[in-house]
């Protein structure tokens, strides 16, 4: 392995070409892939559905095409999964990848075609290595292995010869050679579908490995990790995996999981940021002192944004990338290779630089707390968690919250915080005022809500009794690497369901 590290580095290093394309022409680059996805998509059912027409101007595509979510989408996703060819995309469609969506109870399919798994998939992969080699240029990365931690592949719900699993096992089943070499443990192991069986093997099959890589959602992997320290009987990882560099993560916010990273791990570790979903790869972190994320606009996306007010709307007015503003909530909408046409996938992002653009993850369009009109979002209740749980020495496993409602016998509601601590605080009312504090400096419309207790008490927290969430994940069908807890809700229905 150590004879590969200099050659590959090397590789990544020339391509030095991908880091100008991703900072500089962005508006040319987007107005090539829209060119590209819209000929492709003219020789498709729905191209001739909504009128595509060759030289299509981004204005026609406007009118045409309304935004799409998955129940629009729907009708030829199915047609899809039934093996009917050139619905969406101009190729056959081999697979597709299942996601919760967190926010629904039923499966999602998402299309995935060998042009999107080529133009950005793994474009995508090659270039945060690219970005991280110019960050790190003495790395010995390649001189051990990586531990990619995902899901399965599973059988289908009807009668196909689509195949289907999650994306991280429809990228690991495609993966190429070279990739696979890298990974460990083998194959068969990372597509384990027993949840419970693969953290042992994982645990098992590397813990005499040179391991310089992990990746995956932070949640999970600390179930690894604390699986790796139980076999070994080591208290701290740096023991067992001396040359461990590098932490993909993605998935849910790292904030709230911080602190029990630091202490698990070497200091030296870089934790690098990804944006990668079901949908397609858009962002990865390209500085070292600050997590936000590089939009990538050279990866086979075309990308416009709805402003947050927009999508609850029957008219949405989706903008393109040259119209973004700084510091500005909007929902993201793609257009891919896989033939997501005008997608609305639910999550929402904040641009914090316009050269290179940057941005960060605030949360999903189906995931806040607007009962009383405070307008609180995930990038709110991460960060103030996080802030709770420093200056109390707390360390968070998982959390839900949702609002109580105006009851009978009082005028004012409150938030309920479900919260699982593989620490607890030392103070657990200081906790409680130190997140209602954080929330009230990160949201001006909280504040005002609970400034003399107008219209919110303050936060009311439970604490969750162990392996709480893992529970209900078990119970819903949702363990594995793809699978998140969903943060904040509008309604009582899941919290009831946590309760019970």
């Amino acid at each position: 392995m150590q004879l590969l590290n200099v050659p590959i580095r090397a590789y990544f290093a020339y391509r030095d070409e991908r880091i100008v394309a991703l900072y500089e022409h962005a508006l040319e680059t987007q107005e090539k892939w829209f060119d590209y996805l819209v000929r492709n998509g003219l020789k498709t059912k729905f191209g001739n559905d909504f009128g595509f027409t060759p030289n299509m101007s981004y204005e026609a595509y406007q009118r045409n095409v309304p935004i799409q979510n998955y129940n629009a989408l729907y009708p030829y996703i199915e047609r899809v999964v039934q093996g009917e060819d050139n619905v969406l995309w101009n190729t056959k469609v081999e697979w597709v990848a299942k996601s919760s969506g967190t926010t629904q109870a039923k499966s999602k399919y998402i299309p995935v075609t060998n042009d999107s798994l080529k133009l950005n998939n793994y474009l995508s992969a090659k270039d945060s290595l690219t970005f991280y080699i110019a960050l790190f240029p003495e790395t010995e990365l390649f001189a051990g292995k990586g531990i990619t931690l995902g899901g399965s592949v599973q059988k289908m719900d009807m009668e196909t010869k689509v195949k289907c699993g999650d994306i991280s096992a429809v990228l690991m089943e495609n993966m190429p050679a070279i990739g696979e070499y890298l990974k460990a443990p083998d194959k068969e192991v990372l597509l384990n579908d027993n949840w419970h069986e693969k953290l042992r093997l994982i645990a098992e099959h590397t813990v005499n490995e040179n391991i310089t890589s992990i990746s995956g959602v932070p949640s999970w992997m600390l179930l690894v990790l604390k699986e790796v320290l139980k076999i070994s009987n080591k208290k701290h990882i740096a023991e067992v995996w001396p040359n461990l560099e590098l932490f993909f993560h993605g998935g849910v916010s790292f904030a709230p999981y911080k602190e029990e990273y630091t202490k698990l791990l070497s200091d030296s570790v870089f934790y690098m940021n990804m944006y990668n979903a079901s949908e397609g790869f858009f962002g990865f972190q390209d500085q070292r002192f600050c997590d936000d994320l590089l939009l990538l606009i050279d990866n086979g996306i075309f990308y416009e944004f709805l402003e947050i007010d927009e999508v609850g709307s029957t008219k949405k007015k989706a903008i393109p990338l040259q119209e973004v503003q700084l510091h500005k909530n909007y929902a993201l909408i793609i257009t891919t290779p896989a033939g997501l046409w005008r997608y609305e996938i639910g999550d929402t992002i904040m641009f914090t630089s316009l050269r290179p653009y940057r941005f960060k993850i605030t949360g999903r369009t189906t995931q806040y707390i607007n009962a009383f009109g405070e307008e609180l979002i995930v990038d709110n209740a991460d960060k103030a968690l996080a802030e709770a749980c420093r200056k109390t020495g707390a360390i968070l496993t998982n959390y839900t919250a949702a609002p109580v409602f105006l009851e009978a016998d009082k005028v004012k509601g409150r938030h309920q915080w479900l919260i699982e601590f593989s620490t607890l605080p030392n103070d657990m009312e200081k906790f409680r005022a130190v997140l209602d504090q954080a929330l009230k400096s990160l949201n001006s419309d909280y504040e005002a809500k609970r400034t003399g207790s107008l219209m919110l008490e303050a936060p009311e927290i439970i604490i969750a009794p162990e392996e709480t969430f893992m529970t209900w994940l078990a119970k819903n069908n949702k363990l594995g690497g793809q699978y998140k807890v969903p943060r904040l809700q509008n309604d009582r229905k899941l919290m009831e369901e946590m309760m019970r």
